[in-house]
């Protein structure tokens, strides 16, 4: 069968991040209506989608569009996440908007991708800590990690990441950030690399209409760079990190945090400013910044990384608003953020618990004996906070 016409998201065993950048490319299929009057004389016959006519051919009455039935499987999963992962946020912060490229001098944000990944996979439920009792004797990086739902998500590296992790033994958090980065001795085990993280998560902005490839030319070589093509959605992602490392009252306020509906918001933001803080490009949002505001937002980010890279979350902080107590983990700079930071970062640490009960409390409704399942995602959250935290540009 001619297949000429037709047109899929997805090729074979692929799920490559694609937006809304063609109508072509929409998540839902059109169908030729059933209504359509009859045909005036003189006007062209109806042509099946193989005889040329493209994807129009749907929208004319003239034939079907084909479309992948995994774009509809996720159970309107996509209503509930954002327009960008984890990693496109951290890799926008560290861009050149007009050079389009990452710093030559920046060695730290391809291993922090990789452990967002694993949060990426955790957050949408894909991954969680092995459920056994004894492994509370383990340091976090040493508990195990299992698949607990291997469908697709959508976005290449993810699905990839997804597909090496069910087919593979049991890792712990810290051996498979090191693994998928390709940190090992073990020649036996280099195949476990995700290699071009960087380069491929670039060429899905560009297909999310957000950068753009350009050829430049470095004196010996030509390379691909992607400059910024839409600001917006890089000064949203700057927005959101300098609110919430800024904000001077004790409320997380809302331009902080993601647009209404996307789940585990504050979680997210959390997650954003560590992640952008362990891969050296946080400074690129707090440039603009005086320098004892920047110092203060240094130290308020020290302050979310040590509440939230230990389990559970904010061991000292209480569910209810009270004297301030923030000192779970280990901070980096002396003193950290004071008054209102410290209250804010309190704050966010109840929000993120309610946020964790809110989802146990559906997913009990809606299955059943999985109670325990969203603590056990959200602790391979806190393990990988934990590790940005030992991270030699941290210390």
């Amino acid at each position: 069968m001619a297949s000429e016409g037709l047109t899929r998201r997805r090729g074979a065993g692929a799920s490559p991040a694609i937006g809304s950048a063609s109508p072509a490319f929409s998540d839902a299929p059109s169908f030729p209506s059933s209504s359509a009057g009859p045909r005036k004389p003189g006007q062209n016959a109806p042509t099946s989608s193989a005889g040329g006519s493209g994807g129009a051919g749907a929208m004319e009455g003239r034939g079907k569009i084909a479309y992948d039935p995994r774009d509809f499987e996720n159970g309107g999963e996509s209503e509930t996440m954002p327009r960008l992962t984890i990693m496109e946020e951290v890799l926008l912060l560290g861009l050149k908007d007009k050079a389009g490229y990452l710093s030559f001098w920046n060695d730290n944000i391809s291993y922090a991708l990789r452990g967002c990944i694993l949060i990426e996979l955790a957050l949408r439920r894909r991954i969680a800590m092995v459920k056994d009792p004894s492994r509370r004797r383990l340091a976090l990086a040493d508990r195990l990690i299992e698949v607990i739902d291997d469908r697709q998500t959508g976005e290449t590296i993810l699905d990839e990441a997804l597909k090496m992790m069910k087919s593979s033994e049991k890792y712990g958090t810290g051996a498979w950030v090191d693994l998928m980065s390709g940190e090992t001795w073990n020649v036996m085990k280099i195949g476990y690399q995700l290699k071009q993280v960087r380069e491929r998560l670039a060429k899905g902005l560009v297909d999310k209409g957000i950068l753009r490839t350009e050829k430049r030319n470095f004196l010996l070589f030509d390379m691909a760079t992607h400059p910024i093509a839409d600001m917006n959605a890089k000064d949203d992602v700057m927005r959101r990190t300098l609110t919430l490392l800024t904000a001077r009252t004790a409320a997380i306020p809302p331009q902080a945090l993601h647009k209404e509906g996307v789940k585990y918001r504050h979680m997210r933001a959390v997650v954003l400013v560590c992640a952008a803080y362990a891969s050296s490009v946080l400074e690129n949002a707090l440039q603009r910044l005086s320098y004892d505001s920047r110092e203060a937002a240094f130290a308020r980010c020290d302050d979310i990384l040590a509440e939230f890279s230990t389990w559970p979350f904010g061991v000292t902080t209480s569910n209810v608003a009270g004297p301030v107590a923030i000192g779970g983990g280990t901070r980096k700079r002396e003193g950290g953020s004071g008054g209102v930071g410290r209250e804010s970062v309190q704050e966010l640490v109840r929000e993120v618990r309610k946020e964790m009960a809110s989802s146990q409390v559906t997913q009990a409704g809606a299955g059943g004996g999985q109670e325990e399942q969203e603590d056990l995602c959200f602790e391979i959250v806190a393990t990988v906070l934990e590790i940005f935290g030992r991270m030699d540009s941290l210390l």
